[in-house]
């Protein structure tokens, strides 16, 4: 070792530890004895260590009694415990100091060894583990990429890359990765190309689980008024900050069940959400319940109705049981409804919009300081997860697991990073958002995009006879030729939907079960 590892360890029976100090020398360890807590205690003060190896009985302070004051002058110092005795009280005081390890007495030179590699190299060699199992993996991937891949074949590689996106988070091996995910991507727009229209008319080999019928196939058999479902629909949530909070909500639940579903096109709230809640596509939407459909060019919100399309469908399916549905906006409506939560469970049905996330992604756009914070996906999934960890919406989550209930988690659709912008043209009444754009007279570049000239085959209204969608596939996102390199240099590696991706399109959809 270079920079050599300073070690203090404390034991009255210092000259029975002289093989062990030996052994740690000759491995480049550099090792100070003292044998009493009070000597380690003014030690730790005064020099600076790596780590500290404590015996648990000496003469005058017990190791617990230094753990505690060496935790108050290097809240953040390793602290190894050593103990002949195996008593629990002992061990649970010590696990709660936050100690690095507690060994028991003999110990030999090589469980020494072991403790200190876990506590100062573990970051070093779990991340070259786990760069070595990438680069195997790169390669199987690769070829199954290559396959001509069904709809449920992509949503496992798609499941393998973000797994891998968040072990090698910041590792060496990071931008290769990143490379492969664009690559996927790519070939996910051409599958999308081929098959989305015969998806939507049954016409497929393989016909996924969409929007417009999420809700029919994953809620609607648990809606039996036996017992209370809650289903909590977190808006724009990709899979990967879904994994972020399953991470946070292990210690309450257990994944039951972990499906991956396919968002309609244009991948965004007004569309996806409005055709989850009414089990119809927005077409369907617009025709049937024409006073529940808001066009583009409307100023009032797009998701207005959301809670009669909801009934409707309950409707229809014969679910005529009790239901709730609450819209959460923002903190001060989340804590409200944590506090009317033991009421819920007297209803067949809890539906709770939380749209968080929505107002996260649209604040990195637009506010300098959140665009700090979230200025890649590692970034974004650790404000998820903070905002989680604090959140209502997890004390709403556990608490409808407390209730007994049946506890479900999905969101409309997800977003990506956008990097490559594209120029398109369009008159006044062109919608504005950066990843479709749906309109007349449209001038675009045909390869950046899925066409959608006639809307009736993507079920998608349409307002005249000339109405046009395009949907910008990869992380391409468009900007008009005025000002052009001004938006381009703004929206930049911004989170936005609307278009085509694995991280727009491919969403979670949960079932929890409550750890009693």
């Amino acid at each position: 070792m270079s920079d050599k590892v300073r070690i203090l360890w404390a034991d009255d029976e210092a000259d029975l530890l002289k093989p062990h100090v030996i052994f740690l020398q000759n491995k480049g360890y550099e090792v100070e004895m003292v044998t009493s807590g009070d000597e380690a205690i003014h030690k730790v003060k005064s020099g600076n260590y790596d780590v500290v190896f404590l015996d648990e009985h000496m003469p005058g302070l017990s190791g617990l009694e230094a753990l505690e004051n060496i935790k108050t002058v290097r809240p953040h110092l390793p602290v190894v415990m050593i103990t002949k005795s195996e008593e629990e009280n002992i061990m649970e005081d010590a696990i709660g100091s936050r100690i690095a390890d507690y060994l028991i007495k003999p110990v030999n030179p090589h469980q020494i060894l072991l403790s200190l590699k876990k506590i100062l190299e573990a970051p070093r060699i779990i991340s070259d583990k786990t760069t070595s199992a990438y680069r195997r993996e790169f390669g199987q991937i690769g070829m199954t990429l290559s396959d001509k891949l069904s709809f449920r074949e992509w949503c496992e590689v798609y499941r393998r890359l973000v797994y891998w996106e968040m072990e090698l988070d910041g590792g060496e091996m990071e931008e290769i990765l990143l490379l492969q995910k664009q690559d996927a991507n790519r070939l996910w727009c051409r599958f999308v190309e081929r098959h989305y229209r015969d998806w939507l008319t049954g016409r497929a080999s393989e016909v996924p689980t969409m929007s417009h019928t999420a809700f029919r196939r994953f809620v609607a058999p648990l809606v039996d008024g036996q017992r209370p479902v809650f289903l909590f629909v977190v808006d724009n949530l990709r899979y990967d900050q879904w994994k972020v909070m399953e991470a946070l909500l292990a210690p309450h639940f257990r994944t039951e069940e972990e499906q991956l579903y396919c968002s309609i096109l244009p991948t965004a709230t007004q569309y996806a959400r409005n055709a989850f809640f009414a089990g119809l596509m927005p077409s369907e939407i617009q025709k049937r319940y024409p006073s529940y459909w808001v066009n583009e060019d409307e100023e009032r919100g797009k998701n207005l109705f959301e809670e009669q399309l909801l009934q409707e469908q309950l409707r229809r399916l014969g679910k005529n049981f009790r239901t709730a549905y609450f819209k959460i906006l923002n903190l001060a409506a989340g804590h409200k409804l944590v506090e009317q939560f033991a009421n819920l469970s007297q209803n067949a049905l809890n539906v709770v919009v939380y749209n968080f996330v929505d107002m996260l992604s649209h604040a990195r756009t637009d506010m300098e300081v959140i665009r700090e914070l979230a200025s890649d996906e590692s970034a974004y999934r650790s404000i998820t997860r903070s905002w989680f960890e604090h959140s209502p919406l997890m004390e709403m989550i556990v608490k409808a697991g407390e209730s007994g209930g049946v506890v479900l988690l999905t969101t409309d659709h997800g977003t990506i990073r956008v990097k490559e912008p594209t120029r398109v043209l369009g008159d006044r009444e062109t919608s504005t958002n950066l990843r479709y754009k749906q309109g007349r007279n449209l001038k675009y570049d045909p390869r950046d995009v899925v066409e959608c000239t006639d809307p009736a085959a993507f079920y998608l209204p349409r307002y005249d006879l000339t109405t046009k969608y395009i949907f910008i596939k990869e992380n391409k996102f468009f900007a008009y030729p005025n000002n052009f390199n001004y938006y381009a240099n703004f929206y930049r590696n911004t989170f936005q939907h609307g278009g085509v991706s694995l991280e727009e399109m491919l969403i979670p959809f949960v079932r929890l079960t409550f750890k009693k």
